[in-house]
């Protein structure tokens, strides 16, 4: 089987796909997983890797190392994409790929792009088909497997994680396309200023064909100014750069999580960073918002009770204002955010009370907490017992809050930090006074 089919017109192909790898040795940036001596690659040269599922962004050679297996292998490589391709389509691929082994005893390789689209009716279809051994299957994903692919699929295939590539990888790619003269741009004979190519690597943002597409574009305007390429024209090439993301995927929650724990961790930088990614990419500003005001009360909470409401005044700004001015606002609250005390009591509180309440059940309220509004609610013993703290010379009433019957005896416990490590040191001394009434008393 030819690798890549006939290619009467080599140069009327893009550039990226010119320089598709042919062989191992020429994929780059994903030594983890095929540097020489691993056993992955040992097994992949054999054609013995197995089914497989490529997770990675666009760009990462997911489709060409399908198709480098089934040639190592002797596969007969076929190809779908989940996109638009059903039920139908399966039962075809599979009917062919009996016909091929029953008549040359050849195995068939099936390659599935986007093979998160398929719902799991559609990936159970594999199944049996997998197991017998008439299809070797390889897809490709950019989303999460343990989350679009269902178990008994990932059971049967191995998940490999490709990696976007850095620019230490693309860089000598680009050189190595700039100087091919059967596949890449050598027959032009340009030259590249320093730090050229190292630009066009940035602006791929980890993706090979973006980064090839960019020097074919660029090295073209060289060529028509008889000029070396140089970084303006790179980033001229580039344009307005479109960062990767995806509302609905791995980057979606990735920088999302980023942000959060930059928050947590009281790095500002990141957070600004963070945040203005998601920005720039396009989110909702509304969204950042949101999680920025969940932020405030799970991670700041009363160490700093003035964070929940510059969330609320940040929403208020921003949709008075509107993008891209408003967007300020959001960057100030991240900031401030990551500045300030950091608790989680609240939050820890409301998880321990809500556990309570679910081995306990709904407890009867204290007869002295009681609403007694009545005469008849006060016979029934309503408000019984109760005292009213500014009655006390301390304004400190000594009474239980908590029903009867609970397993924890405490739910917020105020951190030494911030606005709580005052919280803590007054709790402490409303229960010293309480201790020295219950002497007195007794």
């Amino acid at each position: 089987m030819e690798l890549f089919g006939d290619q009467p017109d080599l140069r009327a192909q893009p550039l990226a796909e010119r320089l598709r790898p042919r062989s191992l040795d020429e994929v780059v940036g994903q030594d983890k997983l095929f540097a020489p001596g691993l056993p992955l690659r040992d097994a992949f040269l054999k054609g013995e890797a197995g089914s497989l599922i490529f997770w990675g962004p666009p760009g990462v050679g997911k489709t060409t190392l399908a198709r480098l297996l089934a040639a190592q292998g002797g596969f007969e490589f076929l190809a779908l994409s989940a996109v638009d391709a059903g039920i139908k389509d399966v039962r075809a691929v599979v009917e062919q790929a009996r016909q091929t082994r029953a008549r040359h005893g050849r195995r068939t390789l099936l390659f599935l792009d986007e093979i998160h689209r398929f719902n799991k009716a559609q990936q159970d279809a594999f199944l049996p088909h997998l197991e017998d051994g008439t299809l070797t299957l390889v897809g490709a994903t950019t989303e999460n497997p343990s989350f679009s692919l269902n178990a008994a699929l990932l059971s049967r295939a191995r998940v490999l994680k490709l990696e976007p590539l850095g620019v230490e990888a693309l860089t000598p790619l680009l050189a190595r396309a700039l100087a091919d003269v059967e596949r890449g741009l050598g027959a032009w004979g340009l030259t590249a200023e320093p730090g050229a190519l190292q630009a066009l690597a940035s602006l791929a943002d980890g993706d090979a064909r973006r980064a090839l597409g960019l020097l074919e574009q660029a090295g073209a305007m060289a060529r028509a100014q008889d000029a070396p390429l140089t970084q303006a024209l790179a980033e001229q090439a580039a344009g307005s750069q479109v960062l990767l993301y995806d509302r609905d995927g791995d980057q979606h929650y990735d920088l999302i999580s980023a942000l959060h724990k930059c928050v947590r961790a009281s790095l500002p930088d990141g957070a600004v960073y963070w945040c203005t990614r998601m920005l720039a990419a396009g989110e909702d500003p509304l969204y950042v918002l949101r999680r920025l005001t969940r932020m405030a009360s799970e991670d700041i909470g009363n160490a700093d009770p003035a964070a929940l409401g510059l969330a609320m005044s940040a929403r208020e700004a921003f949709q008075f204002l509107g993008s891209p001015e408003g967007e300020v606002a959001i960057i100030q609250l991240a900031a401030y955010l990551a500045c300030v005390p950091k608790s989680d009591a609240a939050y820890s509180a409301y998880n321990e009370a809500r556990a309570e309440i679910g081995e306990t059940g709904a407890r009867p309220v204290p007869l002295h907490l009681r609403n007694a509004p009545t005469k008849l609610m006060k016979q029934f013993g309503h408000g019984d017992g109760y005292q009213h703290a500014h009655d006390d010379k301390d304004g400190v009433a000594d009474m239980v809050g908590l029903p009867e019957g609970l397993r924890r005896p405490a739910f917020y416990q105020p951190v030494p930090r911030g606005r709580e490590r005052t919280f803590r040191e007054y709790l402490e001394w409303v229960e010293q006074k309480r201790r020295e009434k219950r002497a007195k008393g007794a």
